[in-house]
């Protein structure tokens, strides 16, 4: 999830803005009317996908945090990794009155039906890290560079497997994807088959499960256990007299879980070693991994400055503003191509999370302990 660049002063600016606002509010019929007066003080809904990840749970308080301190209130809601819940939730929020919608969706093809209600309530809708599909209901889209994502993942792969600098392997690799109703999944991916696939074609990378196609590598949710089950599944069918060399894993709750099957089955002695496994999101649980030379790296995504673009925008949504954007070409939802701000990924391992990660306020070194 290779270069270092760092991605702590690239929205320096982006949110910044402290604005007077006037917005549109929905009356005590339940219809939508003007509001003549400011939106200020009134309550945005923050819709998350589950508390089970570390990673959502900071994105609400991260943007409970910086949307209050636009001067409004906020009603954070989780819906458990449950679409039908997520739906209820959305439109519970509607009911009450909100006057914006921050949305990290579960099922990006689930909304449309509520986000046609926030729509005829004049509710802007900022989609949050995860693009919703199938909807012109949709305003904004704050992210980071999801290709890229991938992409440093793959760099990550061939680097420490020396292919970049002359080894010809063959080296074994196997591949995981996620969930396959998140529309980043096929971001992240792409973007490290872009780098992966010319070794496989070479044959110096090989996959020996011959799992090599999205539809087959996707993990429903991106669980854990899911990837664990699989994993076992996959050392049990192709190696039992090969080793893995390296693991494609897109996201850190599932390098957690191919680990563990990775270790169950004799992987991390010094006769054994554990395979280049990589990851996303710098959870707090995988970057001690990292330290500890299990996990091999992860890629970072400074939620902090997430959560600083996403208010930021319904902040100017609200005030009739065009919040700042930076890509309004490669998000086609379907219906329409959604105006995105895309923050960029820095990828980490045991030579760089104290620069980036507690140099950079992410982590202090006593929680890394």
């Amino acid at each position: 999830m290779r270069t270092r660049r760092s991605a702590l002063t690239l929205i320096a600016g982006a949110a910044s803005l402290a604005l007077t606002l006037s917005a549109c509010g929905q009356s005590s019929e339940g219809g939508s009317k003007e509001n003549s007066g400011s939106a200020k003080g009134g309550t945005i809904g923050i819709a998350m996908p589950t508390k089970s990840s570390e990673r959502w749970i900071n994105d609400g308080n991260n943007l409970v945090k910086d949307i209050k301190a636009k001067g409004y209130k906020t009603k954070l809601v989780f819906g458990e990794d449950n679409p039908d819940t997520q739906v209820s939730q959305i439109e519970n929020l509607i009911t009450q009155g909100v006057k914006g919608l921050v949305i990290a969706a579960i099922d990006n093809k689930s909304l449309n039906n509520v986000l046609q209600e926030a729509a005829d309530a004049n509710i802007p809708v900022i989609a949050y890290d995860r693009l919703i599909l199938g909807t012109k209901n949709v305003d904004y889209y704050a992210s980071f560079d999801n290709e890229k994502v991938g992409v440093e993942q793959g760099t990550y792969i061939v680097h420490k497997l020396g292919l970049d600098s002359g080894k010809k392997g063959p080296f074994n690799i196997e591949l995981f994807a996620g969930s396959n109703d998140d529309n980043n999944t096929k971001y992240f991916f792409s973007g490290a088959m872009s780098v992966l696939q010319p070794y496989i074609d070479k044959k110096q990378l090989v996959v020996r499960s011959g799992q090599t196609a999205l539809n087959k590598v996707t993990t429903l949710r991106w669980d854990g256990a899911t990837a664990q089950a699989r994993m076992e599944d996959v050392l049990t069918s192709s190696y039992k007299s090969a080793k893995v060399d390296a693991v494609l894993s897109p996201y850190d709750g599932i390098s957690i879980g191919i680990i563990a099957a990775l270790k169950s089955d004799g992987y991390g002695s010094s006769s054994q070693p554990l395979p280049v496994i990589t990851g996303q999101d710098a959870e707090l649980a995988s970057v001690k991994s990292i330290i500890a030379g299990e996990q091999t790296q992860t890629v970072y995504k400074d939620l902090r400055k997430l959560a600083e673009v996403a208010a930021t925008m319904v902040d100017d949504a609200l005030n009739k503003k065009t919040p700042q954007v930076n890509d309004t070409k490669t998000y086609d939802n379907g219906v329409k191509v959604v105006p995105a701000f895309l923050l960029q990924p820095v990828s980490v391992d045991k030579s760089n999370y104290e620069d980036v990660l507690v140099k950079g306020g992410y982590y202090t070194d006593a929680q890394l302990k």
